[in-house]
């Protein structure tokens, strides 16, 4: 029976950009192992004796270089299965709005960055959790609805 297991995090990073809420999105290096050239949010992993909020906000600046304005915790569960470990990952979700007046400092893990509105997002990315988790940033977060100020949590 796959074991549940939850070690592992995603930021949704957003800023304003005349008005126009734009999502930040990293393409894996070419020279990555796991998922080469896929656009993707930000994803880490939690080290031991580490909270899902803490390694958040340590792998958004790890990937980003980018310090955030506003964090929130996503009203989601992000979940996968993995056949190698035989496990069923649940994933926390973030999101967090930067500066529209910064660019990102990649890691090596990334080659890339863009700056997009949320279909153009949407379609970049691969996996539909990710495109469930936009979804619920984009409006309930971004958008200003009623959750997001209920979810702030800096």
């Amino acid at each position: 029976m796959p074991a549940p297991v939850s070690n592992i995090v995603e930021v949704y990073p957003f800023r304003f950009s005349l008005d126009r809420v734009e999502h930040l999105l990293l393409r894996r290096a070419s020279g990555d192992l796991l998922y080469p050239g896929i656009w993707q949010i930000v994803t880490g992993s939690i080290e031991k004796g580490e909270t899902a909020l803490a390694a958040a906000r340590r792998e958004f600046r790890e990937e980003t270089g980018l310090d955030p304005l506003r964090f929130w915790a996503v009203p989601l569960v992000g979940a996968f299965y993995d056949h190698r470990s035989d496990e069923i990952n649940l994933c926390a979700l973030f999101a967090c709005q930067v500066s529209d007046a910064v660019l990102p400092v990649l890691s090596a893990e990334h080659d890339r960055f863009c700056w997009t509105a949320f279909h153009e997002a949407e379609s970049k990315l691969v996996w539909p959790g990710q495109r469930e988790g936009l979804k619920i940033v984009d409006r309930f977060i971004a958008g200003g609805e009623e959750a997001g100020r209920l979810l702030r949590l800096l």
